[in-house]
């Protein structure tokens, strides 16, 4: 009898095995089957040019990605990001005629802010992330048309030289996605802050009884997620040389979501995966420069994103439910 009913338990623990895997793993997988792939196959692909090109265009994904990892692990989501992002270019370009410095700081304060109002809605409030969020998406869009009604062009050289000019052959924009890649891994390995985060997304309702400060916790998640899409936007429009809040940051949200859930960590939260999620930003990253080199269309490129997530989504799903 105990031999009939360890038979079928051994098939089922090695599937858990492979699901986990494929949680944790499988994005470094994809990613190296697809450097192999166009190694081989796509022409010019190992020139260092193409590599600095794959790296500047994925940046600003991976810092807002990386915001939004935070906000997942708290079992939350922040939909305002692409939209905080054309509000920093269009308060940069505002106060550029003060400095570049003003310029960066009142941009990343209004980042903050708008961090700080979705997270106080979501901590304080009551309201659900995805709810609370989707106001702000729509509103602060509207308030940066507002501001800039129409695409605004500079000609400020540090503004330009932080999106054009670069160190040792590595541009700023590399550098700067790089410093917040190590500052968020610092945050969630080794700080209070990441162990209250996880614990937060895990049980919140255990984490109040245990005596976290959760509100203060979850206001500071947004705030962060609000700081580091207002980063990507100054980037952005450094790269573009003009502010243009209509289109600037369009989707970013889906990408975000996109490279966080595919990195391995799970919508559930209470787990946040800082290298997957870099991972995740830059296979989808490698797979639109894949499609488009060998000129496939673009809707081969949403079939294939749409692929990738609802196997990540079915990992995660099949591994917390066994």
């Amino acid at each position: 009898m105990s031999q009939a009913t360890a038979a079928p338990a051994r098939p089922a623990l090695d599937r858990s095995r492979a699901l986990a895997w494929l949680q944790d793993y499988g994005v470094y997988l994809a990613v190296a089957l697809l450097l192999l792939f166009n190694a081989l196959f796509t022409p010019h692909f190992l020139e260092v040019g193409n590599f600095r090109t794959q790296l500047v265009q994925v940046a600003p994904i991976v810092i807002v990605s990386l915001g939004m990892a935070l906000v997942i692990g708290t079992e939350g989501v922040d939909l305002s990001v692409g939209s905080v992002m054309s509000l920093a270019a269009a308060v940069s370009v505002l106060y550029l005629g003060y400095g570049v410095a003003p310029a960066l700081l009142m941009a990343l304060v209004a980042g903050a802010f708008s961090g700080v109002v979705g997270g106080s809605l979501v901590a304080f409030v009551g309201v659900q992330p995805i709810v609370a969020t989707l106001a702000l998406l729509v509103g602060l869009r509207g308030l940066a048309n507002v501001l800039v009604p129409q695409l605004k062009e500079f000609r400020d050289p540090a503004l330009l030289s932080l999106g054009s000019d670069a160190v040792l052959g590595v541009p700023y924009v590399v550098l700067v996605a790089a410093v917040v890649v190590a500052v968020v891994g610092f945050l969630m390995r080794r700080t209070t802050f990441g162990r209250r985060l996880v614990a937060i997304g895990g049980n919140r309702r255990a984490a109040e009884l245990s005596g976290l400060p959760v509100r203060r916790v979850l206001v500071t998640v947004y705030a962060l997620s609000g700081v580091l899409a207002a980063v990507a936007g100054v980037l952005a429009t450094a790269r573009l040389q003009a502010a243009d809040p209509t289109s600037l940051g369009l989707f970013m949200e889906l990408s975000a979501i996109t490279a966080v859930v595919v990195g391995g960590t799970p919508l559930t939260g209470g787990r946040v995966r800082v290298a997957g999620t870099v991972m995740g930003a830059l296979l989808m990253q490698l797979l639109t420069s894949t499609l488009t080199k060998h000129d496939l269309p673009s809707s081969w490129n949403q079939m294939a994103q749409a692929a990738i997530i609802l196997v990540a989504v079915y990992a995660a799903r099949e591994r917390t439910t066994r």
